[in-house]
């Protein structure tokens, strides 16, 4: 324009900032105020998913950022739309997944409709988020937008809210440049810290490691490998540390899916030295600290948070994998008693796999995860929604990689598993990857069949059936309650995932179960594959096994 100083659209300044930012998709369901945005997006490199929930989308959000390490993103309009974004904001925050929220709002300059729709989202947000801002000016929108990713991804990674008033969207001014992105490393641990933890180590007579939530991030996994590897200490996971070494691994000791009692305590009680990498106090604790027990060193990209069962004796505070790396140069070697717990580890793991080929009809729950496994590749991927069958995914289902077994133990909320499946699939579209729900769980989000449908998805969803909430119905029983208020109907799950465009089966025995998974994933599409469970094993395997076994050992 010659003579003109250039003028661009606030929304075009705040598309082209995400795209710098290497933002392919948006999830979400836009309202009148964003249709500047979504305009703007029309013209763009980036593809806006529609998805039936708002809560689905920031979910698929958080589930992109935690597979890849970069912000996944997820509109809404105002109000109504921008509160169901909550549940997934939480999600992310509580699980440290990278995520940037985008909200409408009315014109902040005038506004014709006086206070309809209008929540404070900004304020709603802050508690849920590492930062809300409302953005007030089209030229800082670049600025605004960099700055966002930024404290997205800094350790601890979780959701950024950004609301873009209409008027502002739509506001023209001078063109601004989009913020050059530019790489941030961590530091490694300091020099003192590396030597005060290998002298705990070099010290301990039966040292243990521990894989917490924060080794899951796809930046740490070579580190966390050649640690275990080049020191030869058994090793246990929490639940959301799963396969961050490879299961497979003779030192693998067990994952912590309760917080004390179970068979991998016998190790942990035994320890007289834990390193905990990556821990992060937001999970359900894998185990109870207290003053007799093993010292702690705490590993991670960020100071230890203390609280009642957690108190660690040392911080090794850096950059996981090099700051390993590091503190496995000054222990290579000169550890003959690294692997002293190792002879538990047979007696923990068959244990585990007690009954897990066990043919009754309804099956258990350790023979649907024995079957999933099965069928389920290496790098296979599968998202479990929230429910009683998470405690024995934990448990019994072996991981070789990281992030391959997607399990929410922070938030822990119900609706998440189906989405975060979607999200994996996309992402991941050679892979087998395969969601799992309770019928409760399910059913929060099922409408999201259409989404996967529509996006031509190759998914398969295992709905497992017990027409109850069937996690607290259990506690209700172990607590001595009387059974009431937690039953309900189910729809016939074959029609619906007919009614949706899917394929729909029903299992009517244990020994058509893996061929039917296998099946549905050799033809492609999205599947929902319904199965019933008999939870009668929480009893007596969680319960009465468990407290038999802790009368042995006292």
């Amino acid at each position: 324009m010659s003579g003109q100083e250039r003028k661009a659209k606030g929304s075009d300044l705040f598309v082209a900032a995400l795209e710098n930012e290497g933002v392919d998709r948006i999830f979400g369901i836009p309202g009148e105020e964003n249709l500047d945005l979504v305009e703007s997006l029309r013209t763009s490199k980036i593809e806006l998913v529609l998805t039936r929930h708002e809560q689905a989308a920031a979910f698929m959000a958080a589930t992109h950022g935690r597979l890849t390490g970069r912000p996944g993103v997820c509109l809404s309009t105002l109000g109504p739309g921008a509160l169901n974004l909550s549940t997934g904001a939480a999600y992310a925050h509580l699980g440290a997944m990278p995520m940037i929220l985008i909200t409408g709002q009315k014109p902040i300059m005038s506004s014709r409709q006086a206070r309809f729709q209008i929540v404070d989202v900004v304020a709603t947000m802050k508690p849920l988020t590492k930062l809300s801002r409302q953005i007030i000016s089209a030229s800082s929108i670049p600025t605004v937008v960099r700055d966002a990713f930024r404290v997205a991804m800094e350790e601890r990674p979780g959701p950024v809210h950004l609301e873009l008033p209409e008027d502002i969207a739509g506001d023209e001014v001078p063109a601004v440049p989009v913020i050059p992105v530019h790489p941030i490393e961590i530091p490694v641990a300091h020099r003192a810290a590396l030597d005060r933890a290998a002298e705990m180590i070099l010290a301990a007579r039966r040292p243990l490691v521990m894989m917490g939530a924060a080794t899951s991030r796809p930046r740490s996994t070579h580190g966390i490998a050649s640690f275990v590897r080049r020191t030869g200490i058994p090793f246990f996971t929490t639940q959301m540390g799963k396969g961050t070494v490879p299961g497979g691994t003779n030192l693998y000791m067990g994952t912590a899916a309760l917080s004390e009692r179970d068979y991998v305590h016998d190790a942990i009680d035994a320890a007289d030295l834990i390193v905990a990498i990556g821990h992060d106090p937001i999970e359900k604790p894998p185990f109870i600290m207290g003053p007799s027990g093993p010292k702690v060193i705490h590993v991670s990209y960020t100071p230890a948070s203390v609280e009642l069962v957690y108190f660690p004796d040392a911080e090794v505070v850096g950059d996981v994998g090099p700051s390993l790396e590091l503190l496995a140069d000054r222990l290579e070697g000169k550890l003959p008693q690294a692997a002293a717990l190792l002879p538990l580890r047979e007696g923990i793991l068959t244990h585990i796999a007690d009954r897990a080929t066990e043919a009754r009809w309804p099956p258990t729950p350790q023979r649907i995860v024995h079957d999933i496994r099965q069928v389920i590749p290496e790098n296979g991927i599968v998202a479990l929604d929230n429910g009683m069958y998470k405690i024995w995914f934990a448990r019994n289902y072996r991981t070789r990689v990281a992030n391959t077994l997607l399990l929410d133990n922070a938030l822990a909320t119900m609706g998440a598993g189906l989405p975060s499946a979607m999200m994996a699939a996309m992402l991941y579209p050679e892979r087998r990857v395969l969601a799992v729900a309770g019928d409760g769980g399910f059913m929060m989000n099922s409408q999201e069949m259409e989404t996967a449908v529509r996006l031509k998805l190759n998914l398969v969803v295992l709905v497992l059936e017990d027409n109850a909430y069937g996690m607290i119905r259990w506690k209700q029983a172990v607590d001595h309650f009387a059974d009431y208020g937690m039953t309900f109907g189910n729809p016939d799950f074959v029609l619906y995932a007919k009614a949706y465009g899917a394929k729909g089966h029903r299992i009517e025995s244990i020994d058509s179960f893996g061929p039917t998974l296998d099946a549905a994933f050799k033809e492609g599409g999205v599947h929902l594959v319904v199965i019933p469970i008999d939870y009668s094993e929480n009893v007596r395997v969680l319960v009465d096994e468990l407290r038999a076994h802790e009368k042995a050992k006292a």
